[in-house]
């Protein structure tokens, strides 16, 4: 019988359920908030805002986003994983577009930074409702296709280009918006009709069925419990957490630094994500298949760590023109995007990956509820860490990002806890 060779695409047409529900609408991210995020820094420096504010609201954020994470497990139990993610959806981005639609200041972003850290109870109850009732060998590989999925929403952006080179920034950037809230709502129809809830979702409504929301907020000193014995657990809260740190300062000032600091226009800046996500998605399906075939992360993980270190010091080294941005100026940024690409989508999907592989699954959404309240606190001083970094340099804070990489790489090293102790069973399990 003739199967398809590549495993990722293999992984792709053979998934069904929740699984195939959460990947296959995800590249309507594309068509929403993926054409706007490469504007969304700039489009707060035309409003008046200053670097530091803009830093200042990325940690706000993150603040926000610990209240919503640490009640993430309990929403999660309390209305299932499938209710959870199409009402907080609703409430983490679509409201949030149409305000930063109509920003006119920085009270607009506050706002919308606020309610927007809502997308820590999706993200909790969307994981949840996406790999719990799918097979453990296959939960790397499902990661794997939603990284792909949002790296080929990047392909959209040359519309957004489109739109800032005929209208001018402000009102594209208005627009587009607009277009993210619309078809936000679409998103979470389309997931919410496509799936069900899962086998121990309905085991966790019914058990905390009638029970006092204080009730269930003592219970997590027994799940935190849980978590502190696990070293596994807690390793990969460590490289979630410097993931994430590395993610929030690059989203923030990557876009800033290439504007305001290489002097790119910005017609031109949304084809940066694109370049960046279709590289990605290439490494996705040729090389990184190849290096995550083991059963233990670890090596993979060092990949990531290095090679996405290569790229920031990369950015730090590119001379600033004196005038336009020049050839070599797009080349040097070119050499940043390829080293980019595979650092950052190998360190995203084994960051996941390790949070599910290492979680109790008997209190997966209470603990990954806690692991991400954790997460955000770690990486919520580093907005406004890098927006004063920026304030004096626009490259400091990509000095930052290294040093938080050579972190990542020595404790991977030192501190590594193997994600498959019982090689043979997971070895049985993995496709061929």
């Amino acid at each position: 019988m003739t199967r398809t060779t590549n495993p990722l695409w293999r992984t792709f047409v053979e998934l069904r359920g929740n699984p195939r529900a959460c990947v296959w609408t995800e590249p309507l991210w594309g068509l929403s908030m993926a054409l706007v995020l490469p504007y969304a820094s700039v489009f707060m420096l035309a409003l008046g805002l200053h670097d530091e504010q803009i830093g200042l609201l990325a940690t706000i954020a993150m603040i926000s986003q610990v209240g919503f994470g640490l009640a993430g497990g309990i929403i999660t139990d309390r209305l299932g994983r499938r209710a959870t993610t199409a009402w907080f959806d609703v409430i983490a981005w679509v409201i949030p577009c149409l305000l930063w639609a109509f920003a006119e200041n920085f009270w607009f972003f506050l706002a919308a930074s606020l309610v927007n850290g809502a997308m820590q109870v999706t993200q909790n109850s969307w994981d949840c409702l996406m790999v719990e009732d799918a097979e453990r060998g296959q939960i790397t590989r499902i990661y794997s296709l939603v990284k792909v999925a949002a790296d080929c929403s990047a392909l959209f952006a040359p519309l957004a280009a489109l739109l800032v080179a005929q209208l001018g920034l402000e009102p594209a950037v208005r627009i587009l918006y607009i277009n993210a809230a619309v078809v936000m709502v679409a998103k979470i129809i389309w997931l919410y009709l496509w799936s069900r809830e899962t086998r121990q979702g309905h085991v966790r409504m019914a058990a905390t069925r009638g029970q006092s929301v204080w009730r269930l907020l003592a219970g997590y000193r027994g799940v935190l419990g849980l978590l502190l014995r696990s070293r596994g657990s807690l390793l990969a809260l460590a490289v979630a957490a410097l993931t994430a740190a590395v993610t929030l300062v690059n989203g923030t000032f990557w876009q800033v630094v290439i504007s305001q600091h290489l002097n790119v226009p910005d017609a031109l800046l949304p084809f940066f994500p694109m370049i960046r996500s279709v590289l990605s998605a290439i490494f996705f399906f040729t090389l990184i298949p190849l290096l995550t075939t083991a059963v233990d992360l670890r090596r993979p993980t060092l990949w990531g760590f290095g090679v996405y270190l290569a790229g920031q010091v990369t950015l730090v080294a590119i001379p600033a023109p004196d005038g336009a941005a020049t050839w070599s100026t797009y080349a040097f940024l070119g050499v940043c995007l390829l080293l980019d690409s595979f650092g950052a989508g190998m360190l995203f999907m084994l960051a996941e990956s390790l949070v599910a592989l290492h979680v109790d699954q008997a209190e997966r959404s209470r603990v990954m509820a806690i692991q991400r309240t954790c997460i955000m606190l770690a990486a919520a001083p580093f907005g406004w860490i890098s927006g004063w970094l920026s304030g004096m340099d626009r490259t400091y804070p990509f000095m930052l990002t290294s040093v938080l990489l050579v972190i990542g790489f020595v404790l991977v090293t030192v501190r590594w806890v193997p994600t498959h102790p019982d090689a043979e069973t997971v070895g049985a399990a993995e496709p061929a």
